[in-house]
């Protein structure tokens, strides 16, 4: 029987140990080029339709092992449409079954936000009235850095900056920022259009674009990870975000939020800076207010799960949540999103999914719009 495997395309990842039966698929995950990280994979699989067995050998020296407990496959026969495929970890390997309904399916960690997809999504909002698209930099492969705003600019208005994808396979970052565009261009939207009478709203769908391209965990193409990087960036190591903390600094910030992906906790959460220098009250009541109503807003968040809180004064300002609200004494906050499902509102088959994450996003405009004239 034949079994062709390819990862040979942008954000492709996998290493083929052995494919000779569809029932006995081996497969490794490549590493980060420059760094050694790796547990973002996604692959095509050709091969007989019915089932066939695929195993990650070496799941258990992933990045996260403790992201592959109760984890299901993403797959997909249209690139379009994700569902989930049951998966296993056992004695240190990812076993995924599939009944395949076609010749040709693909297989990833998380449903794939390619770079090229966030460069026509750029041009497309970019396009529409109140828009500005604003080239911000290159990538060390030459790759755009870009920015939208959305709304005009006054002085009496809030700054929200809105950013994803800094580490490159937490793919949901992308699909929350494309929900987050879509809801403030439509104009029958009431709360995405609140908000931008009260704010100039700036988005960056995608912070990392080498690292998405070649398939990479966390880091670009320096090997660099790029949220490890706020303090000190560089056009050697950190162009990308040099690029944006420089706009940043030239166009001041009121609420920020840093869109990523969990590999290990199964709940959309929020980190706040509550470890900053210049932590405060008035900082705390803003990050209080809105973790307290997202959750009234959607069944999709919760706040009982998360990260541990830095000591006072002793967080980490390499980190963009850290070094940007104490460099703007504002809201910061880091949206974790799970790579399986969302324990507070399972829904098995689907998992966490593009769908939702675009969903999440719109309730987090709501949000956003109820604080804005309290945010400084």
């Amino acid at each position: 029987m034949s079994v062709t495997i390819t990862s040979s395309f942008e954000c492709g990842n996998i290493r083929v140990v052995s494919a000779h039966d569809p029932q006995d698929i081996r497969l490794e995950i490549e590493s980060d080029g420059k760094a050694d990280f790796f547990q973002w994979f996604f692959y095509r699989v050709e091969a007989p339709e019915g089932s066939r067995r695929m195993v990650i050998e070496n799941a258990a020296r992933a990045s996260y092992e403790g992201g592959w407990q109760d984890y299901n496959t993403c797959a997909s026969y249209d690139l379009e449409n994700w569902f989930r495929v049951p998966s296993r970890y056992e004695n240190g390997k990812l076993e995924i079954e599939h009944e395949a309904k076609g010749p040709v399916c693909y297989y990833a960690y998380f449903a794939p936000y390619t770079a090229h997809r966030a460069m026509e999504m750029t041009a497309r909002f970019g396009a529409m009235d109140g828009v500005e698209w604003m080239p911000l930099g290159k990538s060390l492969d030459g790759r755009p850095v870009d920015a939208l705003r959305f709304g005009s600019v006054a002085e009496a208005k809030k700054t929200i900056w809105v950013i994803a994808r800094q580490h490159p396979g937490e793919s949901m970052g992308s699909w929350y920022a494309e929900g987050f565009c879509e809801a403030l261009t439509d104009p029958n939207n009431n709360m995405a259009q609140q908000l931008l009478r009260e704010a100039t709203v700036y988005v960056v769908p995608i912070m990392n674009p080498d690292g998405v391209a070649r398939g990479h965990l966390r880091t670009n193409a320096a090997g660099t990870d790029l949220n490890r990087a706020w303090a000190e960036p560089s056009a050697e190591a950190s162009p990308e975000v040099l690029a944006v903390r420089n706009k940043m600094d030239e166009l001041g910030c009121d609420l920020f939020l840093d869109a990523h992906g969990d590999e290990a906790i199964a709940n959309n959460f929020i980190a706040g800076s509550e470890g900053i220098p210049k932590w405060s009250p008035r900082l705390a009541e803003l990050l209080s207010t809105f973790k307290n109503q997202l959750i009234q807003a959607t069944p999709d968040f919760q706040d009982k799960e998360g990260y541990p809180i830095d000591p006072a004064g002793k967080a980490n300002l390499r980190i963009a949540n850290n070094q940007v609200g104490e460099r703007f004494e504002c809201l910061s906050m880091t949206l974790e999103m799970p790579f399986k499902d969302a324990r507070t509102n399972a829904m098995p088959e689907e998992g966490w999914s593009p769908r939702r994450c675009k969903q999440l996003a719109v309730h987090s405009i709501e949000v956003m719009a109820r604080l804005a004239e309290r945010l400084r």
